[in-house]
């Protein structure tokens, strides 16, 4: 508890090696609060200071957490190709509105293995002329691959944009068979 008699938010952290590369995970009791590609310490530090200054509360450096034992284990299995559904608890407070409301049905409701337009991801969510939102929505989504929006593509086919890169969308499309594997 604070001076003022408030639980202070706990926010714990691990980086963890994946298929894409690291990845850094970030948990509070609510659950997981973010996923942030390509960890490297630049990146990591100015995620780090970024989850700070949202949650109020100096992220900790805890790879054995509890909070970060299931994430962990759930992201490795899925990039094994043994997990195809995450069953996590996850904090959105560092998302709200309309961008809240587009991640938790492309979570719900774009299974593993599929994909969905922004165009069609907008009109579940009762805004069908909001595409470019959606793509807003996507590119803010603070959870990737456990909220995936990798599986977001553009209408004639295109792969679209990604806030971890288009050959790491490709990679991830590619795991969950939507796209061939690279040939190198």
């Amino acid at each position: 508890m604070d001076s003022h008699g408030q639980y202070e938010q706990r926010v714990v952290w691990a980086v963890v090696g994946t298929g894409i590369g690291p990845l850094l995970l970030a948990a509070t009791r609510e659950g997981l609060v973010n996923v942030v590609f390509h960890a490297t310490d630049a990146v990591r530090d100015n995620a780090l200071e970024r989850l700070a200054t949202r949650l109020g509360s100096e992220p900790v450096e805890e790879p054995g957490s509890p909070l970060l034992a299931e994430p962990t284990r759930q992201l490795r299995a899925y990039f094994a190709g043994e997990r195809h559904v995450f069953d996590l608890p996850l904090d959105w407070s560092l998302i709200s509105g309309f961008n809240r409301e587009v991640l938790r049905e492309l979570a719900r409701g774009v299974p593993f293995g599929t994909v969905v337009g922004y165009g069609d991801l907008a009109g579940r969510v009762g805004q069908p002329g909001a595409a470019q939102a959606v793509g807003m929505a996507m590119g803010a989504n603070p959870l990737p691959v456990v909220v995936p929006c990798h599986r977001v593509v553009e209408r004639g086919g295109g792969i679209g944009g990604f806030g971890g890169g288009v050959e790491t969308k490709r990679r991830l499309l590619a795991l969950e068979g939507v796209l061939p594997e690279p040939l190198f």
